[in-house]
């Protein structure tokens, strides 16, 4: 196993921003069927979502979110050194838009910024990225943005071609980590892998450069990529476990990617944890990609304000195909309620009405 250690960086502030448009499930019995949905709450566990605007991006769930930390933290923003928006639901696809958050936080110059094109395993991977940089620079404060909007339409005019559990599978929404070095911090143990034969199992394979001419389309391998789950993440979470010479006790969460309830329970059955150390968020906000981590924290201990330090085991798998884990420790007063917002960013290059 390839493991990554970085000392002296920590976890400082995590929250999310979501959309005021929620969703029960249940609204679309009318157009699905009362067997359809039933089947897919009890697979899924997802009660509701929450949708944004149309005019919404997910980097503007991330900006609220990111606002948000740098306020009731008190950063001063010259003292962020490093962005990086990990999303597959970019504004462009030039420039980054990492820079476009670059500018609307007003961030230094001196301030690296770039976008990481993953999805469910990418909260871990930006982790991973943004303490090593850290690790080997003079940064003071560095920003993870992750967030996804799959659930809204991304076109007026061309809709998503995608099945029924599509439609009812994924959430809108919106986080922002801060991290920062600081002397006697405890390490950040990071473990990722990728296994690029099975990229044609989640894919959007048209309307880019591949193949620019050909409408829009969602693919999903559903049995490739629930044995894939089934085998790799329980297996990586074992290892690095083993390697740490830890057990599930010395973890207060197993936080992982909300793809739905079933393979959850699968996880934490084949890697000793109980249900009751496995926070879930998905029954309320649905998949929402590589938001779905700390969106689970912070709706877990948002609300919570004891000072307690706790242990998370975090794993996130999905597209690519990629999976990852972290082990890092987070005061429970640094993760902030969830928020919401509708606020959007109005670049200027909008279809006049």
């Amino acid at each position: 196993m390839i493991k990554n250690i970085t000392k002296n960086i920590k976890i400082s502030a995590i929250t999310a921003a979501v959309p005021s448009d929620f969703k029960y499930t249940d609204d679309y019995i009318s157009e699905l069927g009362d067997e359809t949905i039933l089947k897919f709450k009890k697979m899924t566990g997802i009660n509701g979502r929450r949708t944004a605007k149309f005019e919404q991006t997910a980097s503007d769930l991330c900006f609220a979110a990111a606002k948000e930390i740098i306020y009731k933290k008190n950063i001063r923003i010259d003292d962020i050194g490093a962005l990086i928006f990990v999303t597959q639901t970019p504004d462009y696809n030039v420039p980054a838009t990492s820079c476009v958050l670059h500018y609307r936080l007003g961030l230094p110059k001196d301030c690296i910024a770039f976008d990481v094109n993953l999805g469910c395993s990418g909260y871990v991977n930006g982790i991973n990225i943004l303490s090593s940089i850290m690790s080997c620079s003079n940064i003071k404060y560095a920003l993870l943005l992750a967030g996804d909007t799959q659930a809204k339409e991304k076109s007026r005019e061309i809709k998503l071609n995608v099945d029924n559990s599509f439609k009812l599978l994924f959430g809108d929404a919106g986080t922002a980590t801060l991290l920062e070095c600081f002397d006697g911090a405890a390490p950040i143990y990071a473990a990722m892998r990728t296994d690029g034969s099975g990229f044609k199992n989640i894919i959007r394979p048209y309307n880019q450069w591949r193949n620019p001419d050909m409408p829009e389309k969602k693919i999903m391998d559903d049995i490739a990529v629930f044995n894939f789950t089934i085998a790799e993440v329980p297996k990586i979470l074992k290892e690095f476990m083993a390697e740490l010479g830890t057990a599930p006790n010395d973890y207060d969460d197993l936080v992982l990617h909300q793809a739905n309830f079933y393979i959850l329970k699968q996880i934490a059955k084949r890697t000793g944890f109980p249900i009751e150390k496995m926070p879930i968020s998905l029954d309320l906000y649905g998949n929402t990609s590589s938001a779905s981590i700390p969106l689970t924290l912070v709706k877990k201990y948002g609300e919570i304000n004891d000072g307690r330090m706790i242990q998370p085991l975090m794993c996130g798998f999905g597209v690519g195909l990629s999976w990852g884990v972290v082990s890092a420790e987070v005061n429970v007063d640094d993760i902030l309620p969830v928020i919401h917002s509708d606020e959007f960013f109005d670049d200027g290059f909008g279809v006049q009405e």
